[in-house]
């Protein structure tokens, strides 16, 4: 399997991560009660903390982030191109959503947005080198 290809597969995993992550956080899933409401159907949620809000609008963001990625990615992979920008780009997006992650979590917000920009240069580097 190519670079391009690990980043894709990466990519779900961080995904699936974020959203079990979400989940854990806004269940408190740590604790026995938080462990009923997780395996549950989940009608009775706490309230959000501030915390379970960012982890929840980081896994949306990662979720529809990572859509926009696969579909260049695959798209990239399914035309042959291979121009080393391609995976410049995939390698860009993909460090900047490791460090999205903790930035928003901490809730540090002009680096969170600097660092979502790296992330859509990334993609528009590989659009650029496919286009």
């Amino acid at each position: 399997m190519n670079t391009m290809l690990t980043l894709v597969v990466y990519m779900a995993i961080l995904t699936w991560l974020t959203l079990l992550a979400a989940s854990l956080i806004r269940a408190k899933g740590w604790t026995p009660a938080g462990t009923k409401i997780a395996l549950g159907n989940r009608d009775n949620l706490p309230e959000a903390t501030p915390l379970a809000g960012r982890a929840q609008r980081t896994a949306t963001n990662t979720l529809e982030s990572f859509v926009l990625f696969a579909v260049i990615a695959l798209v990239a992979q399914a035309s042959g191109s291979t121009s080393p920008r391609i995976v410049t780009g995939a390698e860009m997006f993909f460090w900047a959503r490791i460090a999205y992650i903790p930035v928003y979590y901490a809730g540090i917000a002009y680096l969170r947005t600097a660092v979502w920009v790296v992330s859509i240069v990334g993609l528009a580097f590989m659009v650029g080198a496919i286009l």
